[in-house]
């Protein structure tokens, strides 16, 4: 497993998910900037995602769904903030609707990716998700969230160790 820790700290509204990679922060930062590689690890296994949009400019956004192993289908959207190639990712996160319309039913975070060199040849990357109350980071980590993203890192460093796409 590539998670390396997890903090929660509910007073601060935060979630920290990080993990580490045998891999420079110039190719970790590939697997978000390209749909097609973001597409084979950004959701569980069970839940693969494909991604519709992808524009990681300021300003830019991400649409996507994951599918089920019923063939259900979940939607999910970004709104790009800010970005520093290749160290640093800050979106707004949310779900949708079948039709790619946010979901104001269930909450949005602020999503802030930091990917640090460590040595020469690995990356630490952390993913900080804010919530906007204490009830909506409840309901996202009694959803599932932590153990979630924990299976989709997990499958990052298969990804890194292939040809690079």
């Amino acid at each position: 497993m590539t998670v390396i820790d997890v903090k929660k700290d509910p007073e601060a509204l935060r979630l920290a998910i990080t993990a580490k990679f045998e891999a420079p922060p110039q190719r970790v930062w590939r697997i978000w900037a390209d749909p097609r590689q973001l597409e084979r690890w950004w959701g569980p296994p069970t839940y693969p995602a494909t991604v519709v949009d992808h524009d990681l400019a300021p300003g830019g956004s991400v649409t996507y769904f994951m599918t089920g192993p019923e063939g259900d289908k979940h939607y999910g959207w970004w709104r790009v903030r800010s970005v520093d190639v290749p160290h640093r990712l800050e979106f707004e996160d949310g779900f949708a609707d079948d039709s790619g319309r946010p979901n104001p039913d269930l909450p949005t975070t602020i999503v802030r990716v930091l990917l640090t060199a460590d040595g020469e040849t690995a990356t630490v990357m952390t993913i900080e998700s804010t919530f906007p109350s204490s009830e909506a980071m409840e309901q996202m980590v009694s959803m599932g969230m932590v153990e979630g993203m924990s299976e989709a890192l997990g499958q990052i460093e298969a990804l890194l160790a292939g040809a690079a796409v």
